[in-house]
């Protein structure tokens, strides 16, 4: 029980540092309209996935990551005009889709006895909020 209580204040305490970065950042992004709206959805997205990884104890994490990475697919390929901000999309991307190694590792079916490997959640969850932090950091920089 500890372990998924430290874990999710984890994952709370980096959803607002994220939050705190998105808002710092939007000043210099809001003369690229296109660039908000992608940063939202990704945030949007990552935020949706490390809720995910933090409350889902069965493989139906693999389904629910799918979802989020199709969402990207659409982004990536929407943007695919800047290319750095495609890179960005693709690198958020690619932790969610190594996450679902993470998801490999829970039981087919919720069992209230299993305990998830807190690393490997705190891990997941890390890498998903760096890639997203790198999205708004592109977003920034236009």
């Amino acid at each position: 029980m500890q372990k998924i209580i430290t874990t999710t204040a984890l994952l709370f305490a980096g959803a607002l540092l994220f939050t705190g970065c998105a808002t710092s950042a939007s000043d210099s992004a809001s003369g690229d309209d296109n660039c908000e709206v992608v940063r939202v959805a990704v945030r949007d997205i990552s935020n949706g996935a490390q809720n995910a990884i933090a409350s889902t104890t069965d493989q139906s994490l693999t389904e629910k990551l799918d979802g989020y990475s199709q969402r990207l697919d659409e982004l990536a390929a929407d943007n695919a005009d800047n290319a750095e901000l495609a890179t960005a999309i693709e690198g958020v991307q690619d932790k969610i889709v190594a996450a679902e190694d993470y998801a490999a590792t829970l039981p087919a079916e919720a069992d209230e006895e299993f305990t998830p490997d807190a690393d490997a959640q705190a891990t997941a969850s890390g890498d998903i909020q760096t890639a997203a932090v790198t999205v708004t950091e592109v977003c920034s920089a236009e």
